[in-house]
């Protein structure tokens, strides 16, 4: 993996609305499952401090906290063992935030409870635990891949708890100190933050290497079908088109035969970055197999896939070692238009047209059963 950070990778760690739907999963995932396991934690250490306000408080004062203690024992409890919240990022950030408001209003409402201490007494150092959660619930963040955003938005409610209870009076914390604290506490938050990002950049180097062929920079099939489905899914729902390309380039065998397989992983590369290069950032491009390309191309209809097409054949799909032209064979299908079942019936169905183009002659487009194949010379802008 790569140490240096491009601009575009700075840009996803500053804020998240630029990653891919892979990279969202994953991180959505990986929330979900931490916050459930802190949360879990919580919801047992949490009544255990129990006994400790009992010995540190007179009733009914150890009592309502008590009451708060076993309330958020149960919070944390609902959210370990019952929050699942699928893979969306909606429901990761609803998962931290859970796990954060929870000791944010227990720190708030528990608060004036220590003030009744002398500094200078042996309970006010055990009381002190109270004043420093907001501390421990920032320095928390460090184990989510969040961004800068992220970790600004859920760090001002730990900074406003904190600067509401110096407002109330603080035993642990006079006021003559609280910029002091406050300064620490927005370090603490910071140096979280950036321990959060750099997780983050990990997280988003692994899947990327994982998710991409070595060879031509396109994704996997794996992820590819992964991928698909989740865009197959997203038109279905919203009834937005979707567009589905099968490329196959053509006589590539003949490359591999009369000029080796060097020539033919160049070619293979050549013409997968002039897919990527000539389609938009929103579009994804799959190596299926082979020679064979999937292209998925979201809020597309088949129209507006032509028109894609055209600029691709346009700008050529690179050269072969002859020095003829590489070309390739196109079978289009719709999702919404045409209403497969599911994305796997959509392959088929645009696998099944690439094979009518290349019975039709190679080097063309088939965009319907009955369809005749759109050629090179029709494609060719005027």
């Amino acid at each position: 993996m790569d140490g240096d950070l491009s601009l575009a990778q700075v840009h996803d760690l500053i804020q998240p609305r630029g990653h891919s739907p892979v990279i969202q999963r994953r991180r959505a995932a990986l929330i979900v499952s931490r916050a459930r396991i802190v949360a879990g934690v919580f919801s047992i250490l949490t009544p255990l401090w129990i006994a400790i306000d009992m010995y540190l408080f007179a009733w009914p004062e150890w009592g309502y906290l008590a009451a708060l203690r076993i309330a958020a024992s149960i919070a944390f409890g609902a959210l370990a063992l019952y929050y699942r919240g699928g893979e969306g990022m909606k429901q990761a950030w609803a998962a931290l935030a859970w796990l954060l408001s929870v000791p944010t209003l227990f720190f708030i409402a528990s608060h004036p409870m220590v003030n009744q201490f002398d500094p200078d007494s042996p309970a006010a150092a055990i009381a002190a635990g109270y004043a420093f959660l907001p501390f421990v619930m920032c320095a928390g963040l460090s184990v989510f891949p969040i961004t800068a955003l992220e970790g600004i938005v859920f760090a001002t409610p730990l900074l406003l708890a904190h600067l509401t209870a110096g407002v109330y009076g603080s035993a642990i914390f006079p006021f003559n100190s609280y910029l002091g604290a406050m300064w620490l506490l927005l370090l603490l938050s910071s140096v979280a933050t950036l321990a959060a990002m750099s997780q983050l950049h990990f997280l988003m180097a692994l899947v990327n290497q994982s998710s991409h062929d070595k060879l031509t920079g396109a994704y996997a099939r794996r992820i590819g079908e992964e991928m698909l489905n989740l865009q197959f899914g997203n038109a279905r729902r919203n009834k937005r088109p979707l567009s589905l390309v099968f490329v196959d380039l053509d006589d590539f065998k003949k490359v591999n035969d009369r000029f080796g397989h060097e020539e033919g992983d160049r070619v293979l590369r050549d013409a997968a970055q002039s897919l990527l290069k000539g389609l938009r950032q929103g579009d994804l491009v799959i190596r299926w197999g082979g020679e064979e390309f999937l292209i998925v191309m979201p809020d597309t209809d088949t129209p507006g896939a032509l028109t894609a097409i055209r600029r691709l054949r346009a700008d050529g799909l690179g050269v072969r070692p002859d020095g003829k032209p590489q070309t390739a064979s196109i079978g289009i299908a719709e999702a919404i238009a045409e209403a497969p079942e599911s994305s796997t019936r959509l392959v088929e169905i645009a696998d099944h047209r690439m094979y009518v183009a290349k019975q039709a002659g190679k080097d063309c487009i088939c965009t319907g059963e009955e369809a005749a194949p759109v050629t090179r010379e029709e494609l060719e802008p005027a």
